[in-house]
C-alpha cells in the first residue's frame, strides 16, 4: 500500500478539486497530482521549498509568465532542463476558488497533451484564456 500523501499534497488536491477529484501519488521523490488519469500538477522542491507546479501548454504559458510564475527547471548531469510546468501565483494557494482558473489551464494542458502532436499544432494559439479573460 502506498504511503499516505503529505498534508501539503492533500491541500493541493483540495485546491485543484474544482476540475475533478484529485489524487496525489509519490513519484521520483515528489508527488504527481492527477484527476481521471490526467496529470495536472507536481509537488517538488527544487531547492527553495516544496511548491505546486501546474502543467502548462503553448496556449497557457503566456498567462503563467504574465503572472510572474517561475518555470520548472532542474539540473540533469549539470545542465538545466525544463518541464512545461509553472508554479502558481501565491494568491491562488488561498482557496479552491482562487485556484480555479489556474486549475482549468492545467486540465486543458493535460487534455491537450493527450492529443496527437499534429492535432496539437493545429490548435490556434491565442484561443480563449480563462485567466486573462476573467
Amino acid at each position: 500500500m502506498p504511503a499516505p500523501a503529505s498534508d501539503f499534497a492533500l491541500y493541493c488536491c483540495e485546491l485543484l478539486s474544482t476540475v475533478g477529484p484529485c489524487v496525489a501519488r509519490r513519484m521520483f521523490g515528489a508527488y504527481g497530482i492527477s484527476t481521471e488519469g490526467l496529470t495536472l500538477a507536481i509537488l517538488a522542491d527544487l531547492g527553495s521549498g516544496e511548491k505546486l507546479w501546474l502543467k502548462a501548454s503553448e496556449t497557457s504559458r503566456p498567462a503563467f509568465e504574465a503572472a510572474g510564475c517561475e518555470r520548472f527547471v532542474y539540473l540533469a548531469k549539470g545542465k538545466p532542463m525544463s518541464m512545461n510546468y509553472y508554479c502558481v501565483p501565491d494568491e491562488a494557494l488561498e482557496s479552491p476558488q482562487s485556484m480555479a482558473p489556474w486549475a482549468r489551464l492545467a486540465l486543458e494542458a493535460a487534455l491537450a497533451a493527450r492529443l496527437p502532436r499534429a492535432v496539437r499544432k493545429t490548435k490556434k494559439p491565442g484561443s480563449r484564456n480563462p485567466v486573462l479573460n476573467t
